[in-house]
């Protein structure tokens, strides 16, 4: 299914304003019955080059922000400037795309929620998810994890979807529960209920084990959309886009499409260079080229239309 802008003339001769981001993934969830699929980015360029391949929406994962702007693991190093500044900047590289970025576990009481969500909203992303983990979080892939009490994390989604409703925000809200490794699939399925009782648009069963728990937590929640994270070699199986949407998931993420090949591809450069002294890089792949991606001819445009002629030979 294809979604414009909303961006379209009114009577008055004017162009109406394009439509919000969060609003075109809302109406995504809500029209139709589409599996919505989010590669995984975690700086400027991989969200440039998901842009240039053209997919529907994008998703900011906390792991990869932890790794590339703090160069620490995701065990609860960063904080909601860190997440919020990178979310922002990806969010507005094409705003018409929606970006769904990770929010942890909205980083602290419901007045911290609420200021999260509406951080969030005001740096154009469209959606967030918040999480039943304790403060001091760790990857849900990870063992060893702690939930808060479910009234906790029913009090998170609580602030969120009040402050949301406060902004006249169309913010998706996406409660995440990782109490199926620490508390078993019922309670986890209890969390998702009580969460999408105090305003969740959306649920995430984190670390899902296999295809019973995946087809019952999308029977069990319906109509509520339900996500996936598929987290290659992590706890949950790896499963195609295919069969997600037979399963019955709305939205799959991919958390770890950019960063393993990522990870070797450069791994494997700067081995080459220690080694053999050259880097044998593809001789297509000029600096033009890198600055083309990153939106040299937006910027030349710009230039242009003001009179200017500073990038004419670039």
């Amino acid at each position: 299914m294809t979604y414009t802008n909303g961006a379209s003339n009114g009577t008055n001769g004017h162009a109406a304003s394009p439509t919000p981001a969060a609003t075109r993934l809302r109406k995504m969830l809500t029209e139709g019955n589409e599996l919505l699929v989010l590669p995984g980015v975690y700086d400027g360029f991989t969200a440039r080059i998901a842009l240039e391949v053209g997919f529907d929406g994008l998703y900011m994962t906390g792991a990869g922000t932890c790794a590339s702007k703090l160069g620490q693991p995701d065990l609860g190093f960063a904080s909601l400037n860190d997440m919020r500044e990178h979310a922002e900047m990806i969010a507005n590289l094409d705003p018409s795309v929606p970006l769904i970025a990770d929010a942890d576990t909205g980083y602290g009481g419901p007045n911290m929620v609420a200021r999260t969500v509406a951080q969030y909203h005001r740096s154009g992303v469209a959606g967030l998810h918040i999480e039943d983990q304790i403060q001091t979080k760790r990857c849900g892939h990870l063992g060893g994890k702690e939930v808060v009490d479910v009234d906790t994390f029913q009090q998170r989604i609580s602030a969120a979807a009040a402050t949301r409703k406060k902004l006249n925000s169309d913010i998706v809200i996406i409660a995440r529960t990782d109490a199926l490794q620490t508390d078993g699939f019922e309670e986890a399925i209890r969390r998702l209920k009580a969460a999408v009782t105090a305003g969740a648009d959306v649920a995430f069963l984190e670390g899902i084990n296999n295809e019973q728990e995946a087809r019952e937590v999308c029977r069990a929640l319906a109509p509520t959309p339900v996500l996936l994270n598929m987290v290659e070699n992590g706890a949950t199986p790896s499963w195609s886009v295919a069969q997600a949407k037979d399963m019955g998931f709305r939205i799959i993420i991919y958390p770890f499409a950019a960063l393993a090949p990522a990870y070797e591809a450069i791994r494997s450069t700067y081995k080459r260079i220690k080694e053999t002294g050259v880097t044998d890089i593809d001789p297509t792949f000029t600096p033009k080229k890198l600055f083309t991606i990153v939106g040299l001819k937006e910027a030349t445009a710009v230039d242009v239309a003001a009179g200017g002629q500073l990038y004419g030979k670039v």
